[in-house]
């Protein structure tokens, strides 16, 4: 259930265009080169600051404290790209939304893909020891402080974007829909959902998790900022695709890049039978797809070029995704 690097190198992936069709439809960028004009890596850890102070100030430790401790030693660990909170914040802005008003649910965020972190990582989902280069939660904390810390971190969330959203800057009716936007993205039919048929194994289905564990995440960030502004429900859904377009690109890209670290007798392979386009399909056919997924983000962009510059964060935001052209360090 995440929207994150996991390749914390600063190796980078040229994706060379699909020598054929992946979809139906065929699908060209007007505008494959208008990133380069935005200095996404200055704009990206800019916020990367101010959300982590504003998260730090959101998870101060409480009784029973080692519950809180669990919570933000997740929720602020080091190395995080805070990529849900910035999605979040570039789309309000798009739209003509205060940084201010999109804090709270790009906090909230947050805190809901550090929950879904903690949770994937337990023994009985995907078993992951680690996280970042540190040891996942319940490797730090114990299985039933992880489970709590992230029980506890999903309701904080909701309740940390009615608490603290300016209500002069957002309506009560679009936080509503931002509230009830995220609830959908993580629950039994998102990315609750996908996780399910990533633990069933076996090679079908492999579209279905990567949309569900992935895109969720990416489309529920990007059409949060879009409500958060006040976007049309056209608006919206253009984001929506963008999102999860990007969402599931960022993690085909760090597929291809575990793999190319891995040996060939190991390439593509996970604990438990993880579907993706790299272990089903190989390392070419994933490279095509990501092609495929960046040319149909930037698709949805295009038709927002009323906005001018404005839409220059979340166009950088697809080239990062797919070439990761810079190191936060």
């Amino acid at each position: 259930m995440v929207f994150s690097t996991v390749i914390t190198s600063s190796s980078y992936i040229c994706l060379p265009k699909a020598t054929r069709p992946i979809t139906r439809r065929s699908i060209r960028c007007s505008a494959a080169s208008v990133s380069s004009k935005f200095d996404l890596k200055t704009y990206w850890t800019t916020l990367i600051r101010e959300i982590d102070q504003k998260l730090d100030e959101a998870i101060t430790v409480q009784y029973p404290q080692q519950i809180y401790e669990a919570m933000r030693y997740s929720v602020l660990a080091k190395g995080a790209k805070r990529a849900p909170p910035v999605m979040c914040v570039a789309a309000c802005e798009l739209f003509g939304g205060h940084r201010l008003a999109a804090y709270p649910t790009a906090c909230a965020l947050e805190m809901v893909h550090a929950a879904s972190l903690i949770h994937d990582d337990l023994p009985c989902m995907d078993d992951d020891p680690s996280r970042r280069g540190q040891p996942s939660n319940h490797t730090k904390f114990g299985v039933d402080m992880a489970i709590l810390a992230g029980d506890a971190l999903f309701p904080l969330g909701f309740r940390h974007i009615v608490s603290h959203t300016p209500t002069n800057l957002v309506p009560e009716t679009q936080l509503l829909r931002v509230v009830a936007e995220i609830a959908r993205a993580v629950g039994s039919t998102g990315m609750a959902a996908g996780q399910f048929l990533d633990l069933e194994g076996g090679p079908n289905g492999v579209d279905f998790v990567q949309e569900k564990k992935f895109g969720e995440m990416g489309q529920c960030s990007a059409v949060c900022g879009a409500l958060l502004a006040g976007a049309s429900d056209d608006e919206i859904e253009r984001l929506r695709k963008y999102g999860r377009a990007v969402g599931i690109l960022y993690q085909v890209v760090d597929d291809i890049l575990e793999a190319k670290l891995e040996t060939e007798e190991k390439e593509g392979e996970n604990k438990k039978g993880k579907k993706s386009y790299v272990s089903i399909y190989g390392v070419e056919k994933a490279m095509e797809v990501a092609e495929e997924l960046r040319a149909e983000a930037k698709k949805e962009l295009d038709c927002l070029e009323k906005y001018g510059e404005k839409v220059l964060p979340l166009y950088s935001f697809v080239d990062y995704a797919a070439d990761r052209g810079f190191s936060f360090k």
